[in-house]
């Protein structure tokens, strides 16, 4: 079978082009071809020769996802794709507009095996681990679109579908290959992952000292409530999270985000704020608050706007640093937690 091109890393793809014969520095061209020049297949490589360009495309395919349906938000700032990937799996991917950003969404898996209960992707149950290439086409088909009007990508969130620490060396391998200098260039500090707190791999991940962001989806502060909205609590409760975050954040000194979905009357309390304060204290982090968005499998509410304020200020008055995040794409379920394939 032909090899995902993009699971390739710079010099497992040199290893490839010498192994048909061609010189080193083909590889290098192709290279650049991918991720600079944004090349969507071997057709396009017009700097290498006719016959190379042949040989590229009987040896490799490039990237393994078709874009299938899209939609589009009423304010024209978000853009949902589903991507049908080879083996007849999909997944959906987002690009968000911003002021000064253009920040995509990702997904690692198709489907997810963390149940989550206000989270469509969790209702829908896992289906398999993406590939680093099925990961890294995803960013490359959103900055080939952004480059048709001249833009670029800014940052790059893996909060699509899926638990990236589950996939963990897919994940990162992917990041390392986006993050080549010599290639697309996409610093680490604008990329950030997303988990719900599988422990052991964030304790790896802070062993391997990376730049890439880290994000821990928390949505409650005691462990009786975390473990009715994550299922993930009771294998790993909330003092051993802190504690992995705490580690984190002595072992790379860098900031850890807290993900927190408000939901009316269930963890929008005063109660769970200062909770939630407490546990945080001392520790470099900030919390990133956004309402509820719908999925057809759960019946909580968004929490009203007085709430989400309240709830942010008292994080706040005990010193926690805390934003109240905009909510994009609701109207095609393209907001957190509302990715999911009916078919």
């Amino acid at each position: 079978m032909p090899t995902n091109i993009y699971n390739l890393t710079r010099a497992t793809l040199r290893e490839q082009i010498l192994a048909l014969g061609e010189p080193g520095y083909r590889a290098d061209q192709i290279w650049r071809a991918l991720y600079h020049d944004l090349a969507p297949d071997a057709t396009s490589m017009t700097t290498l020769p006719r016959k190379l360009r042949e040989r590229l495309a009987e040896a490799f395919t490039f990237g393994g996802l078709t874009p299938a349906n899209e939609a589009r938000s009423s304010d024209g700032q978000t853009r949902k794709i589903l991507f049908r990937l080879a083996d007849g799996r999909a997944i959906e991917s987002v690009l968000m507009g911003y002021a000064r950003r253009r920040t995509t969404c990702i997904s690692s898996q198709a489907g997810c095996a963390m149940g989550c209960v206000f989270c469509a992707t969790g209702q829908m149950g896992f289906l398999r681990h993406l590939e680093p290439g099925e990961i890294v086409a995803q960013v490359l088909w959103v900055a080939r679109e952004l480059k048709k009007r001249d833009d670029r990508l800014t940052n790059i969130v893996v909060m699509g579908m899926g638990e990236p620490l589950h996939n963990y060396d897919a994940t990162l391998a992917a990041c390392d290959i986006l993050n080549d200098p010599e290639g697309f260039a996409f610093g680490a500090r604008r990329i950030t992952l997303s988990t719900v707190g599988l422990v052991p791999a964030i304790r790896r991940f802070a062993d391997e000292r990376r730049q890439v962001n880290l994000a821990i989806s928390l949505h409650a502060a005691t462990d009786e409530l975390r473990a009715s909205l994550l299922p993930v609590n009771k294998r790993y409760p909330l003092a051993e999270v802190f504690d992995a975050a705490r580690y984190y954040t002595t072992t790379t000194h860098r900031r850890i985000t807290f993900e927190w979905a408000l939901i009316a009357g269930v963890n929008d309390t005063q109660e769970q704020a200062e909770t939630l304060a407490r546990r945080a204290a001392g520790l470099l982090c900030h919390v990133n608050v956004i309402p509820l968005n719908p999925t057809a499998g759960y019946t909580g509410q968004a929490s009203t706007r007085e709430r989400v304020a309240r709830f942010s200020e008292i994080l706040e008055g005990h010193g926690i640093s805390c934003t109240v995040r905009v909510r994009r794409g609701i109207d095609v379920a393209a907001g957190c937690g509302q990715l999911a394939i009916q078919a």
